[in-house]
């Protein structure tokens, strides 16, 4: 008797082992799963922020060839320098949210504004050198006031907020600096609408803005931040509005070739 119960408590503790077993294997499948999609999602969180990076770059560049005329001409003629000192200040807030003291986890944000902070600059120093008097002594006014706005907001959020509260403060102040910046976009699909010609909007131009909003809106997406993919989602909307546009309107346009002068002056 007494063997057949120490068999049946081998036996017993032999059907443990075992299903213990499965259970590690089972929660090591599961693991594995777990993390193969955790990579996944994150390759795709930065491939997103990536591409926005690659558009975004595409959009700074596109007044080079104003700024090749005002060089050439050594004149700033007609064009206007304020769409720059705007973008400088946009790129410097969007840049700050983006800092790790800020918002830890979306560095590519950073890096974007980073570049379009110096592309900016570039183009305000060029757009003064050239600039008549009245204009440069407006230029460097608003080009420290810019400095200045930047220097309390990185003054204020340090000293007065602290995490998470940080993050909303700044955030909600790259809303509205970004939103702001749809008036441009506004304007050419004003101007598309009312003389029923893209002459004034280039299609190239109008696709790297979607495409550059539509990446950061999912880069947003990916990594839940309300500041990022609301405002982009906005301007990929804007983006799509102004290729539809392009498609209706560009063949009653003279030979669909859009004169840069006017947008470029806005950019």
């Amino acid at each position: 008797m007494l063997q057949k119960k120490i068999r049946k408590l081998r036996i017993s503790l032999s059907c443990r082992n075992c299903n213990d077993q499965k259970f590690e294997k089972s929660i090591g499948k599961m693991t594995i799963q777990q993390t193969g999609f955790i990579s996944t999602y994150s390759v795709l969180s930065e491939a997103a922020g990536v591409a926005g990076n690659f558009f975004a770059f595409v959009l700074f560049v596109s007044p080079m060839p104003t700024f090749r005329r005002i060089i050439r001409r050594q004149s700033t003629e007609q064009f206007s320098g304020l769409p720059y000192v705007y973008a400088l200040l946009n790129c410097l807030i969007c840049l700050w949210y983006g800092m790790p003291i800020i918002s830890p986890g979306i560095i590519l944000v950073a890096t974007v504004n980073s570049v379009g902070a110096i592309f900016q600059m570039i183009y305000i120093i060029i757009f003064i050198a050239y600039a008549e008097r009245g204009k440069k002594v407006k230029m460097l006014g608003l080009l420290l006031a810019v400095f200045a706005v930047f220097s309390i907001i990185i003054c204020v959020s340090l000293k007065f907020f602290e995490p998470p509260n940080r993050q909303l403060f700044v955030g909600y102040l790259s809303v509205l600096s970004l939103i702001s910046m749809f008036a441009s976009p506004l304007f050419i699909i004003n101007l598309v609408i009312k003389t029923k010609s893209v002459e004034y909007m280039p299609f190239y131009l109008s696709l790297a803005t979607f495409l550059m909003s539509l990446s950061f809106f999912g880069y947003g997406m990916f990594k839940q931040d309300l500041f990022i993919s609301v405002p982009n989602g906005i301007g990929g909307l804007l983006g799509i509005i102004q290729l539809v546009l392009y498609f209706c309107y560009s063949r009653s346009s003279d030979g669909g070739r859009p004169r840069a002068p006017l947008l470029e002056s806005y950019a």
